[in-house]
């Protein structure tokens, strides 16, 4: 390569660098601005709506549902099959512990009865004979020992057969209210065969669970009152009877149940109720809406609203904070907190998705969240 063609060369490369550099710096120069420019803008105030936390005063108490029960129940059926001879009930009938219900044909059984009962006195008889006779030396114990034997046999079987005639008589167990009548008379029914249900309606019983953050406030003696759509506008009084001695694992709840008095069987089993526990007096707490608050697996938050200054035109600009805070009980759309923070502060209820700490705001209440403590459903 001549000296003339490695001077072109190096003056190519050397225009190539600064035409490369150049577009380089070009760019570098484009960000740059792009860049302050968006500083510049900054990021745009976020509508949101507030409320001030307020406090509020608070009976303490927990809302629970759950089904009602009778203290007894049970579907009657025969213990050992027969033909229906007599019916002693009305469907809907009121009985009482031990009143007779259902007979069943039990002829057969009690003309063999006869027959058992002439053998156990044979053998009583036989007993008795051989007793006397032993004292005298005319016979061996062995002899009478089979004679008692025979006695104690005979005397079971008519036991047994007395006790397959008063199953053929079906009573009630318990008094209360009788169900539909499930047979006829003259009816051939299988053991097991329901015959009608028996229901003791008073007192009443309404089984619920409820989360093991609310088990101090529920005792055993502690008054309950509940509703049912089946009598609206009527509340029922009664008192929490029994506690489960433990917590379900599988959902973090405790089974309770509650006892009401039903004298005029307004209550009836399977009946949805809604009830209300209260306990201890009244207490104040700092509510909010539930919507403001952010319940996440390391705690929950809210955002407060603070004066970051003013604006161009003479008005305070807003900006938010995260703030972590300790949540209590809830009531109807509120919930309790219990620290973190303090009456009077401004905190975000709607609008939260968009905001980190220091993000500008401005407030717009016009549509607020519902902050109802006893909210009611309403018919569409």
């Amino acid at each position: 390569m001549t000296k003339g063609t490695s001077k072109r060369m190096m003056i190519m490369l050397l225009i190539a660098a600064l035409v490369f550099g150049a577009i380089y710096g070009f760019q570098l120069f484009r960000n740059s601005m792009i860049q302050k420019s968006i500083r510049g803008q900054g990021m745009p105030p976020q509508a949101v709506s507030t409320i001030v936390a307020q406090r509020q005063t608070w009976q303490p108490s927990v809302e629970v549902v759950g089904n009602l029960r009778a203290s007894s129940g049970a579907n009657l059926a025969a213990e050992v099959s027969g033909l229906v001879s007599a019916i002693h009930f009305e469907s809907g009938a009121t009985v009482k512990a031990g009143q007779v219900l259902v007979e069943l044909n039990a002829a057969p059984q009690i003309a063999q009865i006869e027959q058992f009962k002439a053998a156990a006195a044979l053998a009583q008889q036989n007993y008795q004979r051989d007793l006397a006779q032993l004292k005298v030396q005319a016979i061996s114990q062995a002899a009478v020992d089979t004679d008692a034997s025979n006695l104690k046999s005979a005397q079971a079987q008519v036991a047994a057969q007395q006790a397959v005639i008063a199953q053929k008589t079906i009573r009630a167990p318990f008094s209360g209210r009788l169900g539909i009548r499930q047979v006829d008379l003259g009816q051939y029914v299988g053991p097991g065969t329901t015959l009608v249900n028996l229901q003791k309606l008073d007192p009443m019983y309404l089984d619920f669970t409820i989360p093991q953050a609310q088990i101090d406030l529920i005792k055993v003696g502690e008054p309950i009152t509940a509703h049912t759509n089946a009598q609206p506008g009527k509340a029922f009084t009664g008192k929490i009877a029994a506690i489960e001695p433990q917590i379900d694992t599988a959902t973090r709840t405790l089974k309770v149940r509650a006892r009401f008095a039903n004298p005029h069987g307004e209550l009836l089993p399977g009946l949805f109720a809604t009830a209300r526990v209260g306990n201890g007096g009244a207490q104040q707490y700092i509510t909010l809406p539930n919507s403001a608050v952010a319940y996440n697996p390391y705690g929950s938050t809210v955002f407060i609203v603070k004066e970051a200054g003013k604006g161009k035109d003479g008005k305070p600009t807003l900006t938010v904070q995260q703030r972590f805070i300790t949540t209590g009980l809830t009531r109807g759309d509120q919930v309790a907190v219990i620290s973190g923070l303090q009456a009077g502060e401004t905190v975000v209820t709607a609008g939260q998705l968009k905001l980190h700490n220091n993000a500008p705001v401005f407030v717009n209440n016009s549509v607020q969240p519902s902050n109802n403590p006893n909210p009611v459903v309403k018919d569409e």
